[in-house]
């Protein structure tokens, strides 16, 4: 019988395209800029001094996360390294936010409401009209996909509830069967992840921030419950977990 793994690495992608314009991306399919690549190189630079390898890593189906993953692995020396994409490690979607800037959601919905949808964690922010072309059941990625299951808006809830069942029934039986997992996501869907391996509440994930480009250990105990984590060589200016 295998042995559990002892820890998983979560990551967060490097800095995107509309980071630049300050503008939330959600589903929309952003590449990563030039320091989003070199935060990745870093990354994977630093776990392989650490002793890090992995035997399969998981992202969404999001260009970014690929770009993030790769730039990754072949900074360890690694790139033949699998890497499993799905849907359900998307970032939240942002519904009518997607696409906007702070400056123009606060003038269409005012400062209280705005920030209540993207940083708590019960209410979604307004849905995209079945027939807007940022609706997912337009893009090709998701074709395979019933258009019902795909979000117009989600909540922090709403993206925790679609990540669990990839982390229940992938994730961990693969850290059952010993495997040393990447998770390469976003912010929301890793905080929702965070919040559900550390037992947090939703008063207290409202404060949690996952940097970019700062790996995430998990570790393990043999019966997978999680003994701790640790940021590997954390920014100073990063914000800690409680």
């Amino acid at each position: 019988m295998s042995t559990p793994a002892e820890w998983m690495v979560l990551f967060r992608h490097g800095h995107s395209e509309w980071n630049l314009s300050d503008r939330f991306t959600g589903w929309t399919d952003i590449p990563l800029t030039e320091v989003g690549l070199a935060e990745a190189a870093a990354a994977g630079r630093r776990l392989a001094q650490a002793g890090f390898a992995f035997d399969e890593v998981h992202g969404s189906v999001l260009q970014r996360t690929r770009q993030t993953a790769e730039a990754l692995l072949a900074a360890m020396g690694t790139p033949e390294v699998p890497l499993l994409t799905t849907w359900r490690l998307n970032e939240r979607h942002y519904g009518a936010l997607q696409g906007l800037n702070k400056r123009e959601i606060f003038a269409a919905w005012g400062e209280e409401a705005s920030r209540r949808w993207w940083r708590g964690y019960f209410d979604p922010p307004p849905p995209l009209d079945w027939d807007d072309p940022r609706h997912p059941r337009f893009d090709p990625l998701y074709a395979a996909l019933d258009p019902q299951d795909l979000p117009a808006s989600e909540s922090l809830r709403d993206c925790q509830r679609r990540t669990l069942p990839y982390w229940n029934e992938v994730l961990v039986p693969r850290l059952r069967a010993g495997r040393r997992l990447l998770v390469v996501s976003h912010g929301n869907t890793l905080r929702g992840l965070v919040m559900h391996l550390d037992g947090l509440s939703a008063e207290a994930m409202e404060r949690v921030e996952i940097p970019s480009g700062v790996p995430l250990v998990y570790r393990f105990a043999p019966d997978l419950s999680v003994v701790g984590h640790e940021w590997l060589e954390m920014p100073a200016a990063a914000s800690a977990m409680p």
